[in-house]
């Protein structure tokens, strides 16, 4: 049996204690918050194993990977996050298949979701990564084109605008962090006083989840601290590991 089998309860259970305990810190409910597993680089049969530990959010950046661990894991009642970026010839697939996609910066990646979801599926959940220190090797849109961006995105049919995602510069002190966090949290919260409906904030990884959720992250996408190192090789110019 691989390592991380058999490390994975013991690994769900300290992270939901300190979920749980960054919660409290902030006077919220934990349930509020989604622990994202991202699986990315991990087998099927690990990701079987989280969804009895019930974890059964399960988040992928690569479509040659997700697609297949998708058709192994199809008798789970499992919700699908795209969270890498998205490039428009691969758009069909993700419209058709996933549940949520955690990366829209550019109106045309999500005016294709829109066409491209079949009407006989739910609206897929989407969220606007949020650019918040102009980082060249991450996407995301910069912060004075979020508001035409989220109004533009709410208007599409077939999409459902939850929210914002970022991936803020790696920091240790956790003051730090908050920041970073405190200003998706503060631009979300412009853009519903401005009429949006939002409710999502994805923010917060391995390295920073307790600071996220201590900001008011709603979902946390966690990959490391929960499955341990990847078995496969990110591809080049991607983003940082949960």
């Amino acid at each position: 049996m691989l390592r991380s089998s058999q490390n994975l309860p013991e690994r769900c259970r300290a992270l939901r204690d300190r979920m749980a305990a960054a919660a409290a810190a902030a006077g919220r409910n934990v349930d509020s918050v989604t622990l994202l597993a991202v699986s990315k680089g991990q087998p099927a049969d690990l990701i079987r194993m989280a969804a009895t530990q019930g974890l059964t959010d399960i988040g992928e950046s690569y479509l040659a990977e997700a697609l297949p661990k998708m058709e192994a894991l199809s008798d789970l009642p499992l919700t699908w996050h795209f969270i890498g970026r998205l490039q428009a010839n691969k758009t069909r697939p993700v419209a058709e298949r996933f549940a949520w996609v955690h990366g829209i910066d550019r109106l045309k990646i999500a005016e294709r979701l829109s066409a491209q979801r079949p009407y006989h599926a739910p609206s897929l959940n989407v969220c606007l990564q949020v650019s918040l220190a102009g980082e060249p090797t991450k996407g995301g849109v910069p912060i004075p084109r979020v508001p035409e961006l989220a109004t533009a995105v709410a208007a599409l049919p077939r999409l459902t605008l939850r929210g914002l995602m970022c991936i803020p510069p790696e920091e240790t002190d956790p003051v730090r962090q908050r920041g970073w966090f405190a200003r998706l949290r503060e631009l979300e919260e412009s853009l519903i006083a401005g009429g949006l409906r939002l409710d999502t904030l994805s923010m917060g990884m391995s390295g920073d989840f307790e600071a996220a959720i201590r900001e008011g992250a709603t979902i946390v996408r966690i990959g490391t601290a929960l499955f341990g190192s990847r078995r496969g090789t990110a591809a080049p110019g991607t983003i940082p590991a949960p």
